[in-house]
């Protein structure tokens, strides 16, 4: 599969690895694969990802907020904060007590900046999903719009960054087609 993906794709799958170990995380997840999609992205998806989401540094931090408490997404967070539990001050009390990025799970904050970080589960369904994209579009090779496409149907924190900012499957393709017919 790896041999469809566009010289784009594939440095985007190289930066997700980056990313992931820049974070200290223990597996390069779906987030890290829009991280690096939201500085390597062209075209109808890079115009797509200017206009509704955050810059890269921006995009970071918000995954790390969402790391820090545990994996838990900003609606997560708001639906416990409806029912009187406050997230915030569990993950203080926790890091008091632990450390930081104590609910983080596997990794430290900061690991060495070498060796392989395998692909978690997510990222693995989003790659083979972006082969399906690519494949329902028409396409006979891998690129971003396609990864891109692959993360706003892949659960968990990258797809619930996208929709939060207005970027769903739909819009996606909407902005791909446009492509086509230009």
């Amino acid at each position: 599969m790896f041999e469809r993906f566009t010289a784009d794709a594939r440095a985007t799958v190289v930066s997700a690895q980056e990313a992931a170990r820049e974070a200290g995380a223990g597996e390069v997840g779906a987030e890290h694969l829009l991280i690096a999609l939201r500085d390597s992205a062209g075209g109808p998806a890079r115009e797509l990802l200017d206009a509704r989401l955050p810059d890269q540094a921006g995009l970071i931090a918000q995954f790390e907020e969402i790391r820090r408490r545990g994996g838990l997404s900003d609606a997560d967070t708001e639906a416990l904060e409806q029912l009187g539990i406050d997230v915030f001050k569990i993950v203080d009390a926790v890091e008091r007590s632990h450390g930081e990025f104590a609910l983080a799970g596997r990794g430290s904050r900061r690991r060495g900046r070498f060796g392989h970080v395998p692909f978690s589960k997510s990222a693995k369904s989003a790659l083979e999903r972006s082969l399906r994209e690519a494949l329902e579009i028409g396409d006979r090779y891998i690129g971003v719009e396609h990864l891109l496409l692959a993360l706003t149907v892949e659960p968990g924190p990258a797809a619930d960054q996208l929709v939060a900012y207005g970027v769903d499957h739909a819009t996606v393709r909407m902005a791909l087609s446009h492509r086509r017919t230009a």
